[in-house]
């Protein structure tokens, strides 16, 4: 009988949590320290990496800061490089410019795919070679429930988030010979720095909870468990998937309740 007890259990693993200085990031690496693994946060904001790392140790966890600017393929690199074994990576950064797509300019559309895809791609690149070598590794990467459907003014945000599953997709079919799992986790809405000026709206925000079948918004410490799932060999036979963590939106999208 196989020790289920122990399904979770990261102990002795390093996890690279890449935008782990706030919200769903911060609550990614504080997860996997409170199973057991040593974690590496890596941030562009040096004082919110920094606040985790204390958050995990004051926890009684292990944890280092990374300083990190996943646009810099040359920075990506060398962190990687100075993690040295890296056995689950969480990505998590994104940006959204929220217009029309007519209304785009050349400069708004390279910055939302120079981090949210480029930038994935290239944390993909350097932890997968070694993952590969040694025959073992979880990436685990943020994609959206835009992935999969859209809206006005989410058009470039979500062929970012459609390409990053893709991606995935992709290098799972690749490594996973190997022994390498590669997933995507789709949230829905979740309050986030990134989705804080949606919360200033009222009727916007209100709109969005109505939207999901649980009639709200999620908190950040509601991916965690996605999170710690596709790291930990509880999740040892998932790879290539998009793992919706969505409050059912995607399952009741454009709803309409009859008078039955």
């Amino acid at each position: 009988m196989s020790n289920y007890s122990s399904m979770f259990d990261l102990n002795g693993r390093t996890a690279w949590v890449v935008g782990g200085g706030s919200g769903i990031g911060r609550a990614s690496a504080e997860a996997l320290a409170a199973f057991g693994a040593r974690v590496v946060v890596s941030d562009m904001n040096a004082e919110g990496a920094a606040a985790t790392a204390q958050a995990i140790a004051d926890a009684g966890g292990s944890a280092d800061v990374r300083a990190l600017d996943m646009r810099r393929s040359e920075d990506v690199s060398a962190t990687a490089a100075a993690i040295g074994t890296v056995d689950v990576l969480v990505s998590t950064p994104s940006i959204n410019v929220r217009k029309p797509l007519l209304d785009y300019t050349d400069d708004e559309f390279d910055r939302v795919i120079e981090l949210n895809l480029k930038g994935t791609f290239r944390l993909l690149r350097a932890v997968g070679r070694g993952m590969a070598e040694r025959g073992r590794g979880s990436i685990i990467t943020f994609a959206s429930i835009r992935a999969q459907v859209v809206e006005p003014g989410q058009g470039v945000y979500a062929a970012t988030k459609a390409g990053t599953l893709q991606m995935c997709r992709a290098l799972a079919a690749e490594l996973g010979p190997r022994g390498v799992r590669v997933n995507a986790i789709g949230p829905g809405v979740v309050e986030t720095p990134l989705t804080a000026p949606i919360k200033s709206k009222p009727d916007w925000y209100n709109a969005y909870a109505a939207k999901n079948a649980l009639g709200r918004w999620a908190q950040p410490s509601e991916m965690a468990g996605a999170v710690v799932f596709l790291a930990s060999d509880a999740g040892s036979y998932v790879t290539g998937t998009l793992l919706l963590v969505d409050g059912g939106w995607t399952a009741i999208d454009g709803r309409f309740t009859p008078p039955l």
